[in-house]
């Protein structure tokens, strides 16, 4: 499949076609270098045949995680000379990060792994803008910067993260790969929009322990984020390592083990490969043929407004789908008192739930993720109702959806990967092998 927001490009991936001359000063993100000293850094990476490292300082990568995995991710996306990053994790340090983490020290505690992550990255290569985002990747990620990716690297630690990263993926039409480990095991999955995906590899054992996790009346538990995954940095290296040599050779246009995983065993240090089967009624495959970029920013657009710029597009019967559940409110099912939120699920406690005057009472969550145009808050903005910077709304009739992004949030969230430049790429665009 190919992407089709790539531009035309001359010799070398340059836009304009012109060859660099010697000494020519370049920017790359916030700093001046001259080009003879860049290709002098990556001079060993020419020799490969078909490498361009252009293509790699021109691309824009997704690092879902920042743990062991994402440590490992973002070193080697530094080295190879990767241009734009964008990492998001949700935790601070603590001591028993630095037996597994690169890039993290000890003077690090208490620090969000994002922050102290992409700072590191950056020591390691300073030409690379490097955003992170501190937040629940799950409910407070706009989806806009899955539109903005090439590809998406995830180094998590659960399966609802990973569910909807992949959804966000298949909706903006995004290339993603997974990463998994355990003691001294791993694996490695490519997932494109056309083949298998995470979703079809779920087993029912696999869709018991995510209502495992989303119980609670969906609301965050503290010992479900502290749950922990004994792990080693030799583990994380392979896989780490794997996945973005993946993703090197997928920005490449080359052959990766799409719809397929490797798999290690590093008590037999034995590797193979499986593949995967694609569910036709799964109901992740779903892309999003058309991106509509508002103007506008969660906190100055109402629901009201976007509900009829989507009718002006689709027609009257169009009705507006969020691309998460959020909070909308909370009510006790014994002296019915209710209280409204508009809140991100993910920054609700479960401690909340219990109702204020009826102890040890439980209220029920209602959450909320259609608007049709009835509702009594149409003239709230999308952040009142608890939307999240740079999100992507669908808007739906029975023939067609669209997306609608929130492009006015762009610059808050990205920061410098905002003007990053095109991956250059062939007339076809980049090939998903």
């Amino acid at each position: 499949m190919t992407r089709r927001d790539s531009i035309l490009t001359g010799p070398g991936g340059r836009a304009d076609g012109a060859a660099r001359t010697a000494g020519e000063v370049i920017r790359i993100g916030s700093e001046e270098i001259s080009s003879a000293r860049e290709e002098d850094r990556f001079q060993r990476f020419s020799l490969i045949s078909w490498w361009d490292q252009a293509r790699l300082s021109s691309a824009k990568v997704l690092v879902v995680g920042a743990g062991a995995l994402g440590n490992e991710v973002l070193k080697n996306l530094a080295l190879l000379g990767v241009g734009n990053v964008f990492v998001a994790d949700l935790d601070r340090i603590e001591n028993s990060n630095l037996s597994r983490s690169i890039l993290y020290r000890a003077s690090d505690n208490g620090t969000y792994k994002a922050v102290a992550a992409a700072r590191a990255a950056r020591d390691i290569y300073p030409a690379m803008n490097v955003q992170p985002f501190v937040g629940n990747v799950v409910y407070d990620l706009g989806v806009g910067v899955f539109r903005w990716a090439d590809v998406i690297i995830g180094g998590l630690d659960n399966r609802e993260a990973r569910l909807s990263i992949n959804r966000n993926c298949w909706r903006m039409n995004r290339p993603w790969i997974d990463g998994a480990i355990e003691q001294i095991q791993g694996t490695a999955r490519v997932f494109a929009p056309d083949g298998p995906c995470y979703e079809c590899t779920m087993s029912q054992t696999d869709w018991k322990l995510l209502q495992m996790r989303r119980s609670c009346n969906l609301l965050s538990r503290p010992e479900m984020e502290r749950g922990k995954t004994p792990t080693t940095p030799t583990i994380s290296s392979i896989i780490a390592g794997v996945q973005c040599q993946e993703a090197v050779k997928l920005l490449h246009g080359l052959a990766t083990i799409k719809g397929r995983g490797w798999v290690f065993d590093g008590l037999s240090t034995e590797a193979y490969q499986v593949e995967f089967q694609r569910k036709e009624d799964c109901y992740s495959h779903e892309i999003l043929e058309e991106i509509v970029a508002l103007d506008a920013g969660v906190e100055t657009i109402t629901v009201r407004e976007v509900l009829a710029e989507a009718r002006r597009i689709l027609g009257p019967s169009a009705e507006l789908e969020l691309s998460r559940d959020v909070l909308e409110r909370l009510v006790c099912p014994q002296c019915k008192r209710e209280e409204m939120l508009f809140a991100s699920l993910g920054r609700v406690s479960a401690d909340k739930a219990l109702c204020p005057d009826c102890p040890d009472v439980r209220r029920q969550v209602v959450t909320l993720y259609k608007l049709r145009g009835t509702e009594a808050f149409l003239d709230r903005t999308f952040a009142q109702i608890g939307v999240p910077p740079f999100d992507v709304v669908i808007a739906r009739t029975h023939e067609r959806a669209i997306g609608l992004e929130f492009a006015g949030d762009a610059h808050a969230v990205l920061g410098p990967l905002l003007g990053a430049r095109p991956t250059p790429a062939s007339a076809e665009g980049l090939e998903w092998e």
